[in-house]
């Protein structure tokens, strides 16, 4: 493929603003980005006017489909395609696409996850655009990003709840800095999710069940070198993994998307994308088809992509940092220190309430990255621990100490911290060091959650993060505005809020045992270490009241997104257990069995030609491959029962609870007798590829 330079491949596949503005007259255009920009109606002429220029737009691009692109709760993208084309009168075509086809789609929604918000014959789904989320050609298919709901009105998506929390941040935060003197047209969220990923040679992938059925390694000993020498991190990019590089950045750089930084991560085979900030909702699009494009340009170049959080057992897994931030349409940046006193006091303002939403509603910020791969990974000393904190670092930490308790700030000024009374003194961004144990960071002008798995969408989490945030604002305008001495009552809040919520702040070691212990028995912080403990609490009262309040969930919709998120994480590792079963009895076990009689047959040889011969190896190997194979029988048959008994289970909270308690650890006993058999065994009777040839093959 010959290279384009980048400015004019970048977008090329995009009908963005550059589109818009030069295809449609100055009217419509205006009226467009009135609605884009202030979330104002759609007028149907305008509908008809844009889908007219996008459809000649999308034709001359060699697109002959459109589809309305929708996130539903299966974790992954929908789409389903129509033609432009329509009958001629002269027995031809003609190539069509109406406002209301832009605008409304109506796709079968009968199989999609719906936790019981309507029944499996009631089949009637429909599709919204999102017109603050570009359109897009993929596969010679108009994408046109959409929301997604059922006939009676409830979110059947991602993309919804999420629109709605970026109104009721956008509502709340606006009542704020107009107290603060400001008038602006909205207040956006804006994040930039890193992305990490395993690359594996695709012959390998191939000849792995699991990874095929599940996505990653159900079995495996470690090969004599991991990770341990750090000598893959950041080191030089080999060629083979250079030119997926080079062809994954041409195609997200026709779709319009940020890539940006490349790199080699921790463990062998694994690497990082991070793209350029952009507004939450476009950013969520935009990941889902980075998680897409990668995995199909790495089956071009003979690899496969594993999005999986655990792919590989006792080397890093694979996360997703979510680097999250406000801003005006001014491009004002909330979480950034100002040049003046008081834009501090608006900064700090705006940081308080992010430290009380998240200690607020911990709870539903641990839930929202909550699945049965990512349980592998939180707090495996690779990843934030299953406790949700803030690390702010030392100057800032400092600060709000000071003021709390009123007393000079000992850095660049000693002044006493009486907002709007006395000066507040003026601080750096990224003082101190980056604290990779923590789940929530901040880094100068945004914060970084770093719990989330490489597999989930950031939908998820920016939802919860976005209300939970709108709630504290929320609380924070109405005691505001009803204030006589604004400076004053701003600085008695930011103090109050500082010495309620100091608990959710913790600058140390996260992986400490003695955190744990502090966290939980000291500040009272919650330890929500798998699904099944986190998922139930987004039924709590306080959770359901601040949703419903702010319009992102309705609770018919709460209880739904709960049984979806239980059941799949249930479906998930019953797959699991299933593929080791199958794994077990039909190769595994045979292959112990036939190196058994191997080593059988080579003794009873040696020994017929010498009486003296010890055998020593063969005999011992035997006795340990025969105890193992009796412990591999066992396991595998209580698992078959454990996976059977959850099927007598008619209560999805008691069927998770038994997958967490019952299921999950007969399947980690059983991959231990299975990975010693290994150790002991032959490569050349081992049924599947060995991890050292999984993780270095690419290389």
């Amino acid at each position: 493929m010959k290279k384009q330079n980048v400015p004019e491949l970048f977008g090329s596949m995009v009908f963005d603003d550059r589109e818009m503005r030069a295809r449609l007259s100055a009217k419509v255009y205006a009226s467009l980005r009135k609605t884009i920009d202030e979330n104002v109606k759609l007028e149907e002429e305008v509908a008809e006017a844009v889908a007219s220029e996008m459809r000649d737009w999308a034709v001359e691009k060699g697109a002959t489909h459109f589809t309305h692109w929708f996130q539903p709760l299966t974790g992954v993208t929908a789409e389903k395609h129509d033609s432009f084309i329509t009958p001629s009168p002269d027995g031809g075509v003609i190539m069509e696409f109406s406002g209301k086809e832009l605008i409304k789609g109506e796709p079968d929604a009968s199989s999609f996850p719906s936790g019981g918000l309507r029944a499996t014959f009631e089949a009637r789904g429909y599709t919204a655009w999102d017109p603050t989320s570009y359109a897009f050609i993929k596969d010679h298919t108009l994408c046109i990003p959409t929301a997604f709901c059922s006939y009676s009105g409830d979110a059947l998506d991602k993309k919804t709840p999420l629109l709605r929390s970026m109104q009721a941040l956008n509502r709340q935060a606006k009542r704020i800095l107009k107290l603060f003197g400001k008038e602006v047209k909205y207040v956006r969220t804006s994040v930039g999710p890193e992305q990490e990923y395993f690359l594996i040679d695709r012959e390998m992938f191939e000849k792995r069940p699991d990874l095929i059925y599940t996505g990653r390694t159900l079995f495996g000993a470690m090969p004599p070198k991991g990770q341990e020498l750090d000598d893959h991190y950041f080191g030089v990019i080999k060629p083979r993994v250079t030119a997926f590089m080079e062809d994954l950045n041409e195609e997200l750089w026709k779709l319009g998307i940020l890539a940006k930084t490349e790199h080699n991560e921790v463990a062998p085979a694994q690497h990082e994308l991070a793209p350029i900030f952009s507004t939450t909702n476009v950013a969520t699009d935009n990941n889902q088809l980075m998680m897409e494009i990668m995995q199909k340009v790495a089956r071009k170049h003979d690899m496969v992509c594993l999005l999986h959080e655990k792919p590989f057992a006792g080397v890093n897994g694979s996360g997703k940092h979510n680097n999250w931030s406000m801003a005006t349409d001014t491009g004002t940046n909330l979480l950034s220190p100002g040049e003046t006193p008081y834009e501090n006091a608006q900064f700090l303002l705006f940081l308080c309430a992010v430290i009380q939403a998240v200690d607020d509603y911990q709870d539903l910020l641990r839930l929202s990255v909550a699945t049965a791969g990512n349980d592998h990974r939180l707090g495996a000393n690779e990843a934030p621990p299953a406790i949700i904190s803030i690390f702010l670092g030392d100057e800032l930490t400092a600060i709000l100490d000071a003021i709390e308790n009123d007393k000079p700030y000992e850095g660049q000024e000693k002044v006493i911290m009486k907002l709007g009374v006395h000066a507040i003194p003026r601080f750096s961004r990224d003082t101190t060091d980056r604290n990779r144990t923590s789940p929530f960071a901040f880094t100068g002008n945004k914060f970084e959650f770093r719990s989330l798995g490489s597999s989930n969408s950031i939908a998820c989490c920016n939802m919860m993060l976005n209300a939970a945030v709108a709630e504290s604002l929320k609380q924070y305008a109405d005691r505001l505005e009803k204030a006589d001495d604004f400076e004053t009552s701003l600085h008695e809040l930011i103090k109050e809020t500082i010495k309620k919520h100091e608990r959710i702040l913790f600058n140390g070691n996260g992986y400490g045992e003695e955190w744990v212990k502090e966290a939980t028995e000291v500040r009272g912080l919650l330890d929500l270490k798998t699904t099944p403990d986190a998922m139930p609490h987004l039924l709590d009262e306080k959770n359901v009241k601040m949703l419903k309040e702010h319009k992102v969930f309705t609770e018919t919709e709460l209880q739904s997104r709960c049984e979806i998120m239980l059941e799949n994480y249930c479906k998930t590792v019953n797959i699991e257990g299933l593929t080791m079963v199958d794994m077990v009895r039909k190769n595994y076990l045979p292959a112990i069995e036939g190196y058994l009689y191997s080593l059988a047959k080579t003794t009873n040889l040696m020994k017929s030609v010498s009486d003296n011969v010890k055998c020593e190896y063969e005999i011992s190997t035997m006795d340990r491959l025969s105890e193992l194979t009796d412990s591999i029988l066992e396991s595998v048959v209580e698992l078959e029962k454990a996976l059977e008994d959850l099927k007598s289970f008619d209560d999805i909270i008691k069927t998770s609870e038994s997958v967490r308690d019952v299921v999950i650890p007969r399947m980690e006993t059983l991959r231990k007798y299975v990975d010693e058999a290994e150790t002991v065994s032959s490569e050349k009777c081992w049924p599947f590829p060995s991890y050292g040839k999984l993780l270095f093959s690419v290389y």
